[in-house]
């Protein structure tokens, strides 16, 4: 397979699907071949960009696409489980957006179906792709930061509520607000820094005071008052881990707070601490590193470059899926970030604290 051209469809056409079109195009050992979309002209205009031969309205003609070894999906969140099952009930690798799905249901079934059909299942964390959060995991893994005991993350927006009333207001097709959208991106980011902790409890709060009022939409000139809104805007979260640490997410679409969208990280090591801090989605100077030299308190401040993020996860696809080391490549990592955040979502229904391993 090494020597073949890996034969790629893509479906969906929006910021993810056409992300993922641009980064296999650019790969010289990927042929995108079919490419599946809602919006005609959007369809027939990357596909003549991208010279791609296969243009499909519907996703499940894309699997029909004689030749095809593998899909990348970039749809709502709704479709992710019933495209991916397809394509691996019909022995197709899945790369997929984030989150996995909408539920640890859903989740499972994918899973399983990857494991069943001994093919590759792949979610996009493109965040821990960035300069500054690789060369932080370099520092905690060489043992800079000693033993994380821990972790503070968020993803705050001032008006960033995506698409309102559109499907990621909804809860049915999102399967909720920030927490699924962004707030899994920094649970990834945090688990991945730390080592992969087992998470015991969570206690989480979730709230909607600004979107169901037309508040805090990303779009100003957008007619929001009376759009649907089934999901939150703000969540906050306290996660205990085996072990005795901890780790406390924040994220939110909509607050009245400082202008912008910024997301970041603090860890506190018993070696030293560390913190990345990104405005508006900036890759210069976000990350410190806080030490002690000969007793003295000091704050390092590496140079990390930006990272090659969706560009990264799409090259590390194809490279497993060529490589034929396929165990174990079953989206069990991401289904575990389901599990977490669900557990919140049911923590914050239920008002009290919920139990994931004892």
């Amino acid at each position: 397979m090494n020597d073949q051209k890996l034969r790629v469809g893509v479906v969906g056409l929006g910021f993810a699907g056409r992300t993922a079109l641009e980064a296999f195009s650019e790969l010289p050992d990927v042929e995108v071949i079919g490419l599946a979309g809602l919006e005609k002209d959007i369809l027939t205009s990357l596909g003549e960009k991208h010279g791609v031969p296969h243009l499909y309205e519907r996703w499940e003609d894309l699997l029909e696409t004689p030749g095809l070894e593998a899909v990348s999906i970039g749809t709502p969140t709704q479709l992710h489980a019933p495209i991916a099952l397809a394509a691996l009930q019909k022995g197709l690798h899945v790369l997929s957006e984030k989150p996995l799905a909408r539920t640890v249901a859903e989740g499972t079934a994918m899973v399983e179906a990857s494991k069943q059909a001994g093919r590759v299942l792949k979610v996009v964390f493109n965040h821990r792709e960035r300069g500054d959060v690789a060369a932080l995991k370099h520092q905690i893994d060489e043992g800079q930061l000693g033993r994380i005991y821990y972790a503070k993350a968020h993803w705050m927006r001032r008006n960033g509520i995506p698409g309102m009333g559109g499907w990621f207001t909804n809860r049915e097709l999102s399967g909720g607000g920030p927490l699924i959208d962004l707030g899994v991106h920094i649970l990834d980011m945090a688990l991945h820094l730390m080592g992969e902790p087992q998470v015991s409890t969570v206690s989480a709060n979730t709230f909607a005071e600004l979107g169901p009022r037309g508040k805090g939409s990303r779009d100003p000139n957008a007619n929001t008052l009376g759009s649907a809104f089934e999901v939150e805007d703000l969540a906050t979260a306290y996660l205990r881990l085996q072990g005795g640490g901890a780790l406390q997410l924040e994220t939110s679409w909509a607050t009245y707070r400082a202008p912008g969208d910024n997301f970041g990280i603090e860890l506190f090591g018993t070696d030293g601490g560390a913190k990345i801090e990104v405005q508006n989605y900036t890759n210069e100077d976000t990350l410190r590193i806080f030490t002690d030299v000969g007793g003295v308190p000091a704050e390092v401040k590496p140079a990390t470059g930006a990272g090659l993020g969706h560009r990264a996860v799409v090259a590390e696809f194809v490279r497993i899926v060529k490589s034929g080391e396929w165990e174990g490549q079953n989206g069990s990592e991401a289904l575990l970030r389901t599990e977490i955040i669900d557990a919140c979502y049911a923590s914050a229904k239920a008002g009290r604290e919920v139990v994931l391993h004892d």
